[in-house]
């Protein structure tokens, strides 16, 4: 009996020190994956230790026959700090931008022209429909041989034109038509960073239809080698041709058809052969009501919702604002310019794809007051004019003192100091932000922290008098983050 006690107590004894044992390598190799994890964002944070920020081009081009795709090297400092991928479409007249999605957010600025556009959301209902899909351009709907009159449905089709911001989500398909007078130029943002992209940093879109042709695939300011080819291609080119027939329940040759476009040499951007026509709502009316300021009818949605889920608000959700309305400015000087801004305020949307964006002119001479961006980086592109611009890290240490140019991007990392001098015909310029909320904290001016701050801190800090303290925090009177050009005579 005790012999048997005790091999009980042994045995007990050692799955006690077995479980002891596992549990401290299950902690060890929790706080080591926690570790890892850290290890992670920080290499990630090293991304922002720059040194020196400079304004660039685009240095990828795919030309297709419909237009034209530049790209900005995602792999320079300043934008893999930020976590962005920029680019610039030109669409040419009565020429489609062929169907494609993308694993993250991207917000469009229109720069120049008017078109269409259709995003497509899954699960989301074809609330629009028509009685005869058959057009030509410039004359009346006609009935194909032999099929009479045909009827089509689709989600609902968008007008954009010059100063429009749109946004499109991750995942959503969408294309773009100009059906206007003048080529269509986009410039757009990407946030490779976001939650939903789980891939990695790259660039890539997957298209529908169309792909980087295997010849002249691209062209390079550097000489430098991109994987056009890889990023942007057509997904039905390699499902097997039966099984596609199959899913679709279409003759195998309409398949190929959608598979072997991608051979061809038309690229991303296609010419229309003949005119399109959708149906869309009447945009004239729509257009008066948002200038009004007064939102579009099915547009209060977003006050009204009770929390039914997503699913059904995105289907109605509005994905453009524009931000060229003279009457409409968030911030106005009439000796320095004005900026616009579009937020999750104006534009619910960017709650989800947490990004925002502003516009703003600056005439001659005039300045933004010095600040840091509390909450986001900034993506900065000429539009026109010039201007000098200066930047500041936190080793206090100019990274940035250059002139930048018409059609040039730069970066203002997050919580890094700048300023922006306008040249002798002004600026205009685009801002594209990594937060849907942004916020900035100003130095100078009637809302900047060295105002909120008492003399007596001001006059230890800078060895300066109580007058000169006091000048230091009130000589910009009631100028706020635009600054009019001043003559000084101290």
């Amino acid at each position: 009996m005790a012999v048997t006690t005790k091999l009980l107590l042994a045995i007990l004894l050692t799955a006690f020190l077995l479980s002891a044992t596992n549990a401290v390598r299950d902690f060890q190799g929790q706080q080591g994956r926690q570790e890892g994890q850290r290890g992670t964002r920080l290499t990630e944070a090293q991304q922002c230790r720059l040194t020196r920020l400079t304004a660039s081009q685009p240095t990828n081009r795919i030309e297709s026959e419909g237009g034209v795709t530049e790209l900005w090297d995602e792999n320079e400092e300043q934008f893999q700090c930020a976590g962005v991928a920029p680019m610039r479409s030109v669409i040419r007249r009565n020429s489609l931008s062929l169907p494609n999605f993308h694993p993250m957010p991207r917000l469009v600025y229109i720069e120049r022209g008017q078109g269409l556009i259709g995003i497509t959301y899954p699960g989301c209902a074809e609330t629009f429909q028509s009685q005869s899909q058959t057009f030509q351009a410039g004359r009346e709907p006609r009935e194909e041989r032999g099929q009479g009159r045909r009827s089509d449905q689709h989600q609902k089709v968008h007008r954009i034109r010059q100063g429009d911001v749109v946004a499109l989500p991750a995942g959503a398909a969408h294309w773009c038509y100009n059906d206007g007078e003048e080529e269509l130029v986009a410039v757009s943002v990407n946030d490779l960073n976001h939650r939903s992209n789980q891939l990695d940093q790259n660039l890539r879109a997957f298209y529908l239809a169309g792909g980087v042709p295997e010849s002249g695939r691209q062209q390079t300011q550097a000489g430098q080698r991109l994987q056009s080819r890889q990023r942007f291609q057509n997904i039905f080119r390699a499902f097997d041709t039966e099984l596609m027939a199959e899913a679709f329940n279409i003759p195998a040759e309409i398949v190929r058809r959608m598979q072997e476009e991608q051979q061809s040499e038309r690229g991303l951007i296609v010419n229309v052969r003949e005119g399109m026509r959708m149906i869309r709502p009447d945009e004239e009316e729509g257009e008066f009501e948002e200038e009004q300021g007064r939102p579009r009818r099915g547009q209060q949605w977003w006050e009204e919702a009770t929390g039914n889920g997503l699913e059904e608000n995105i289907c109605t959700m509005k994905i453009r604002t524009n931000l060229e309305h003279r009457t409409q400015a968030d911030i106005f000087s009439r000796q320095a310019g004005k900026i616009n801004h579009v937020n999750r305020q104006k534009l619910p949307i960017l709650k989800y794809m947490d990004m925002s964006a502003s516009r703003g002119t600056l005439y001659p001479n005039a300045l933004l007051t010095p600040h840091w961006s509390v909450n986001s980086h900034c993506v900065v592109y000429v539009q026109r004019g010039e201007a000098q611009v200066q930047v500041v890290d936190h080793s206090g240490q100019q990274v940035m003192n250059d002139r930048v140019n018409q059609g040039e991007m730069f970066v203002v990392p997050q919580y890094f100091a700048s300023t922006v001098r306008a040249g002798q015909n002004g600026l205009e310029f685009v801002v594209w932000r990594t937060s849907s909320e942004p916020m900035n904290s100003q130095l100078a001016g009637y809302t900047s922290v060295i105002r909120a701050m008492p003399i007596e801190v001001l006059t230890n800090a800078y060895q300066i008098s109580p007058n000169e303290a006091q000048r230091l925090k009130t000589n910009r009177g009631g100028e706020s983050f635009l600054l009019s050009p001043q003559r000084r005579s101290f």
